[in-house]
Parts: structure tokens; sequence; C-alpha cells
């Protein structure tokens, strides 16, 4: 955020002028040539049945979207073998961490999360004017540090899993321990859950403090849609209900939603087709001896060792600009002492991994 004048500043909320402003990963106002493999984007594209049901609903535009998207939200209920008013859609599952952070956060009541993990969860804390606790890993293994998580003296605990930038999976064992034992509620951010292979829906029965968000920007490829949902306790979704704008999900995003959800054949083919890239990515950083995460997600985040045997910070930007400079992007984070010497790889096409790798070995030799 650039800095605020200071006959303006006098006027604006201390939350936000004291925030540090959300940095995605570059989005390139064209792909002609270019190799994007920087923001776990789906590399296929939507169902065609989306495009169709889009075109078919372009006349209807003229009225308003139902504010409660109740046929998606049943469809996501009968999807999941849950109750209608266990489901609340919206713009993005970053809008239904907001509506979290809304309902559950203020001064007197902190929230938490691992680190380091997504960096959107401090920024919603500042902007609530909440305290933020960070629970660090161990180290670069990323094992889920239980006790100290469940130690946290916070209302609200955000936890990601499969976790990012990583890709470990947590055990279900684990977090149903936390969600037991935490004086807290607790947001699993499952962005990545499709790929995964467990997730913690079943874990709703068993706890009523957990919030289960997804999305379908990464596994149904409506990223440029911008649509998510929430899982949970049919009281804690009537709470999320009361927080939320009362059209939060426009027309087009709702029925393109329902379309990519109801084509399981299309969305499983392109599931299997990003498994097994990651399966092949798996298997050429491990030939390259490069420490690699195990990844229960759609990227993968390794550790690149030069052609003199070295790993750090600087190895792994070296590569992270020798890749930009071949039009090729992944990410880097330079902000953790666990994540600098590593670069995250969003999984694509066959045809891009195999540039992907060339481009890597040629920058070995």
């Amino acid at each position: 955020m650039k800095k605020v004048s200071k006959d303006l500043s006098k006027f604006v909320s201390s939350a936000i002028l004291s925030r540090k402003a959300y940095v995605p990963g570059f989005q390139p106002p064209s792909l002609k040539g270019l190799i994007k493999l920087n923001t776990n984007e789906n590399p296929f594209p939507p169902s065609p049945t989306v495009s169709e049901t889009v075109l078919n609903e372009i006349t209807h535009l003229n009225l308003y979207p139902d504010p409660h998207s109740r046929d998606l939200r049943n469809l996501i209920a009968n999807k999941h073998n849950l109750s209608g008013n266990q489901v609340i859609v919206g713009n993005g599952s970053d809008d239904l961490l907001n509506l979290c952070v809304r309902t559950f956060a203020d001064s007197a009541r902190p929230l938490g999360m691992l680190e380091p993990s997504y960096s959107l969860y401090p920024i919603l804390s500042s902007l609530q004017g909440s305290r933020l606790e960070k629970v660090s890993f161990k180290d670069d293994q990323f094992l889920l540090p239980v006790d100290e998580v469940i130690a946290s003296k916070v209302n609200l605990f955000f936890l990601t899993n499969p976790h990012a930038p990583s890709g470990r999976s947590f055990d279900q064992n684990e977090i149903l321990r936390i969600a037991n034992q935490i004086n807290a509620i607790l947001v699993i951010d499952e962005a990545y859950a499709d790929f995964a292979t467990y997730n913690s829906i079943p874990l709703l029965k068993q706890a009523k403090n957990i919030v289960i968000t997804r999305t379908l920007s990464k596994s149904y490829s409506l990223a440029g849609a911008r649509v998510g949902y929430a899982l949970a306790h049919p009281e804690v979704i009537d709470l999320l209900d009361g927080v939320r704008e009362v059209y939060n999900l426009d027309k087009m995003a709702q029925v393109a939603a329902h379309a990519a959800l109801t084509d399981n054949i299309y969305f499983e083919a392109c599931r299997q087709k990003v498994l097994a890239e990651r399966d092949r990515a798996n298997l050429f950083f491990s030939k390259l001896g490069w420490r690699t995460i195990e990844s229960q997600a759609n990227f993968i985040f390794t550790e690149p060792i030069d052609s003199k045997g070295n790993s750090s910070e600087e190895v792994a930007f070296a590569l992270f600009e020798f890749l930009q400079n071949k039009n090729i992007h992944v990410r880097h984070f330079s902000n953790h002492r666990l994540t600098d010497s590593k670069i995250r790889i969003s999984i694509g096409t066959s045809e891009h991994m195999d540039i992907l790798y060339e481009s890597i070995n040629e920058w070995k030799r």
C-alpha cells in the first residue's frame, strides 16, 4: 500500500494505516510465450459445461443473483453428504476466511496460525485489530506441532492442510486432537484437499468448533470466477451468514460453479492428469538429489542444488531468475528461513513440465 498523505491519514482507520498489503503471485497481462507455474492454478480449462451454462445465463444478468446461492449450497452439501445448513459459499475461499475473522476475532480475541503459512492470515488479523500468535514449525520437514497449537491462547486458529507452501499433509488424528483440545475455532483451509489422500470433512461430526474452507480455483479450474465455500456446524454457518455481504457471489459465478461441480467425469480426468504430473515431478527432483517434500497438493516444494553442490537462498533465487528469463514463472519465498532456500512449482501440463525440466538441466550444467 502506498504511503498515505498527512492531511488524509487523520481520517483513515489505524488498522488500515498499519497493515501490509497482500502480495499475490505474478499475474501477466498475457500468457503468450509464457509458462505460468507460480500461482497453483489448474493447467486445464474448466469443464465444457461451464462455458455452455455461463453463455445461457448471460441473458439473465439484468436480475440479481440468489442472495443465498441455494442451488449451489445444496449441491455442495449433497457432494459431501451434509445438510444445506452446513454450507456457505463466497467470493473465493479468501472471502470465507475473512468472514471467519470478522465473526470470531477482535481486539480481545486473538488469532493463531502456523508459521510459515498463507500470508493473507496476518493481513486479515491486522484489519480486524486482532493480535496474531504464530506457531512455528520446528524445521523444514513441516511436521505439525500439535502441542504448541493446542497451547496457543487464541480464539481462532488457521490450519492450512495440505500445508502451503510445503504441500505437506497432516495426520487427521492429530487434527482431531487439536480440535478437541484447543479452546478455539479451528479453521482448516483445505484449498488443495482435492489433490490429497485424506481430508477433514469426516471430522465435522466429531467437533463443533471446526470450519473447513474450500476453493474451486485449484481443482475445478475456476480461479477467474472466484468461488469458495465453507463447511461447519449449522450454528456456525448461521453466524457466518449473518456477517457476509448479501450478494457475495454473482450470478455467473454461481452457475459456473454449479456446472463445474456437476461434471464429475471431467473433474476426475483433470485431477488424475495433475496427480500423474506430480508423480513425474517428484521422480525428476528425486533423481537430481534435491530435497523435496512429498506433496499432497498441486505443486512441488523443492530445494535446488547448483552445479557445485550448493543449496541456499542465493542458489534458489538464481534458479528463480534463470527460469524467469526463459519466461517460466515459479515462486520463491525469501521471507522465511524455512522457505528461502526452496522454490515452489505449480504442476502444469506435461508439455510445460518438460520445458521446465529441460531448463533446470540446462541451469545445472
